[in-house]
């Protein structure tokens, strides 16, 4: 069951669906601010791992490969997943 809520979490997350879920979602810096542990102002794969996300989905995210996800890369990801999904 754990291995099932995890992935849904991040789902319900990065998917920005229309209406309530939307504007409750959280903004991109937000959430790399709670993830972002040692304040340098990204996500390393460490940090992102350690927030319970899996390992393979932050090279997909991270879209300059610096291994690091800003603001901005998380922001693309949100957007991305909108247009995929219609919304």
């Amino acid at each position: 069951m754990r291995t099932l809520i995890r992935p849904l979490a991040l789902a319900a997350l990065l998917a920005g669906t229309a209406g309530a879920a939307a504007a409750q979602m959280p903004a991109p810096a937000d959430v790399v601010k709670r993830w972002d542990t040692d304040g340098d102002g990204a996500v390393s794969k460490a940090e992102w791992v350690a927030a319970g996300r899996r390992a393979e989905r932050f090279d997909i995210v991270d879209r300059d490969k610096d291994g690091k996800i800003t603001a901005a890369e998380l922001e693309a990801a949100f957007a991305a997943m909108r247009q995929r999904r219609g919304g």
